[in-house]
């Protein structure tokens, strides 16, 4: 199906400069619908970094200014502020990407979904696999039936240590309030789960916690589809060894594995062997199939990106696994 083509160029503002923001800005300089806008974060060591990244970019003085001057407003921001911002952005008419989660809590964040619904403007969550090759494959080959009967999907994610070395930066993530790999990075696998075989339902999990405000370090998990198949969660922190991040959908003829995000292998049985060869850069090919999606949702549209609602979904799942649901 051929995409509507999105005439102009828009700027998209972005509050909070860490990893993701930066990592989005970056691409964003090379995107044929997007510019960089007005960019703010408190610290002043991200502001610096964003500025030598896109010198053309205007460092705003407060996050208001940014969301009164933006064609598109991205959050990046941490978990805790980013509520308030959201509804700022709506308010004034913008057009909306999030980092996830949306909030600290599920109350919070189930208010701002409402409330989002209510404003009717677009707004998208950036679960960067949404529109990704990777997963446009894997959902092909499923409806197509090429791997048989599906019989669910297993997520790994191990890590040396965290937060990993490149998010030192963002200190909130060792800590339980905010932070955790089960948060920034098993919701990612979770809602490709349910993008591929429905809403799940956590049945039960058994999170490690290393002191009370520290995040966990260990979670054992398994969440059903309205189906009744399993999807089962491993994840852990330690150990002197390469970091793994996978997603295996399993079916009863061939199953497709999802590594670092991004690599899609397949198998019959053997050895996983590459299924697709990606266009450059993993990492930007996906991000760049993200702002293609972005500038269709901000166009009314319909697109691929995560729905506030299913990023709703996802944290409630979330949650309930880091609660230690029995």
């Amino acid at each position: 199906m051929t995409e509507p083509h999105i005439t102009g160029t828009r700027s998209i503002g972005i509050i909070g400069l860490g990893i993701m923001g930066r990592r989005l800005l970056g691409v964003i300089r090379q995107h044929p619908d997007f510019r960089p806008g007005l960019l703010w974060d408190p610290a002043e060591a991200a502001r610096a970094e964003a500025r030598a990244l896109a010198p053309e970019a205007g460092i705003a003085e407060a996050a208001d200014a940014v969301i009164a001057e933006a064609d598109v407003v991205y959050l990046a921001c941490p978990p805790e502020p980013r509520k308030d911002y959201a509804l700022q952005a709506a308010a004034a008419g913008k057009p909306l990407l999030l980092e996830k989660p949306l909030g600290i809590d599920v109350a919070t964040s189930r208010d701002l979904t409402e409330r989002l619904a209510a404003s009717g403007g677009p707004a998208a969550v950036n679960f960067t696999q949404a529109a990704s090759p990777a997963l446009a494959e894997v959902s092909r080959a499923l409806a197509a039936g090429e791997l048989g009967e599906p019989l669910g999907i297993d997520i790994l994610v191990t890590y040396a240590a965290w937060p990993r070395a490149w998010q030192a930066g963002a200190d909130w993530l060792r800590f339980r309030a905010e932070g955790g790999f089960t948060r920034e990075v098993i919701s990612h696998f979770l809602f490709l789960s349910a993008r591929l075989l429905g809403p799940l339902e956590p049945v039960w999990a058994r999170p490690s916690f290393p002191a009370p405000d520290l995040a966990e370090t260990h979670l054992l998990a398994r969440l059903e589809t309205p189906d009744g198949l399993p999807v089962s969660v491993f994840g852990s922190v330690g150990g002197r060894q390469p970091d793994r991040q996978e997603v295996t959908v399993k079916g009863s003829r061939r199953s497709y594995r999802i590594a670092d995000f991004y690599h899609l292998q397949v198998s019959d049985g053997g050895a996983f062997m590459e299924a697709r060869s990606p266009e450059g850069d993993a990492r930007e090919e996906a991000l760049n199939a993200q702002l293609s999606q972005l500038a269709l949702c901000a166009a009314g549209q319909p697109h691929a990106l995560a729905t506030v609602a299913e990023a709703f979904a996802v944290q409630t799942w979330i949650e309930a696994l880091l609660d230690g649901r029995s």
